[in-house]
């Protein structure tokens, strides 16, 4: 993996980070079910697409 590669791999791991921890704390202060629910789903889609990236390393 060049540099360049790497580099955007751990980007993509600080945004995949930052997105599942914003969706988590949210979905957790939502008084509304659907739309915590509906983070919830952002939450676990953006855990996945982490895992993704950290299996390229």
């Amino acid at each position: 993996m060049t540099c360049k590669e790497l580099s955007y791999v751990e980007d993509a791991l600080g945004h995949e980070t930052f997105m599942k921890t914003c969706s988590q704390q949210t979905s957790k202060q939502l008084t509304d079910p659907n739309l915590a629910t509906y983070m919830a789903q952002l939450e676990q889609k953006h855990t996945e697409l982490l895992n993704k990236f950290l299996n390229l390393l």
